[in-house]
């Protein structure tokens, strides 16, 4: 197959690059810094050079956005909105004009759509979405992705939890806090952490291409969620880290504001379940956080 991802030179771009690449698919690659012969320059607007040049694609996987680790800045959250909505939209004109025609269309989203949840299952159906900045992002980028449908292409947008791979993500960033003793719990701990494997996030994509019947928003994530004390916890064991200081939530504030980003990255309770992937017959390589951080450690 012929597979495009747009905003594809970062972490979960890579991933799957890589992934579809050794089973043989061409991949070609949106970026704004390109730098591989098979990475084409964009801006995430509307071009006919780089529509031009994606004419064949069988896949499309637009992964485009502003990071959100940064502070949330009226400029910042400008940039976060429109770094998610042109793209998609100019992906749907290149659609729409029929210059391209995959015959599926991933769209990213996020598992932050749902509000903050510590008993209650967030599935694609019962799940609760509320009406915050973080919430408000995903709804109006979801709102432009399924704004227009094509009854030829499948359209289905990705509420990704956290993805945990040895060379990018969150897992990253969690590691050296462990290695220096600060990798207690967050705030109280109590929270909810939804996450998938990097191998299992890829293989959710490829199992929903296979599988026609699929579509919609899907969460693609673990199935077994864990409150952030546990995780700290298991990742301290798994990394032989004897000592984890513990982080209130002020001391979250404050370290915050001096890297420049926000608290709600480790403090939203997350519990979100994948009940589409589930009752479609995924089967998880890493279906609980043992076997996940087992492989990444």
């Amino acid at each position: 197959m012929n597979i495009t991802i747009a905003g594809g030179s970062g972490f979960l771009g890579t991933l799957l690059s890589q992934y579809f690449s050794a089973r043989g698919h061409q991949i070609l690659i949106l970026s704004r810094n390109p730098k591989a012969a098979n990475e084409i320059y964009w801006t995430g607007h509307y071009n006919s050079k780089w529509v031009d040049q994606i004419q064949n694609t069988d896949i499309l996987i637009n992964l485009s956005g502003k990071s959100v680790d940064c502070r949330y800045t009226d400029k910042n959250k400008k940039l976060i909105i429109d770094s998610r909505i042109t793209p998609t939209m100019a992906l749907h004109k290149a659609i729409a004009e029929k210059k391209i025609r995959p015959k599926i269309w991933f769209n990213a989203s996020s598992a932050t759509i749902y509000v903050h949840a510590e008993t209650q299952h967030m599935t694609e159906k019962d799940g609760v979405i509320g009406d915050d900045f973080s919430m408000n992002v995903c709804k109006k980028w979801e709102e432009a992705f399924f704004s227009t449908a094509y009854p030829e292409i499948r359209h289905v947008a990705l509420r990704t939890s956290i993805v945990l791979g040895k060379k990018g993500g969150a897992f990253k960033k969690l590691k050296p806090l462990v290695r220096f003793g600060l990798g207690g719990h967050q705030g109280r701990g109590d929270q909810k952490m939804s996450w998938i494997h990097e191998d299992d996030f890829c293989r959710a994509i490829d199992f929903i291409i296979e599988n026609e019947k699929l579509s919609g928003p899907i969460n693609v994530t673990a199935p077994n969620p864990v409150i952030n004390r546990t995780f700290m916890k298991e990742l301290r064991k798994k990394m032989g880290s004897p000592i984890g200081i513990p982080q209130p939530t002020w001391m979250l504030e404050v370290g915050a504001a001096l890297i420049g980003t926000e608290t709600e990255l480790l403090l939203k309770s997350r519990f979100v379940s994948p009940k589409k992937l589930i009752q479609s017959g995924f089967n998880f390589s890493s279906p609980d956080l043992d076997s996940c951080l087992t492989k990444l450690t």
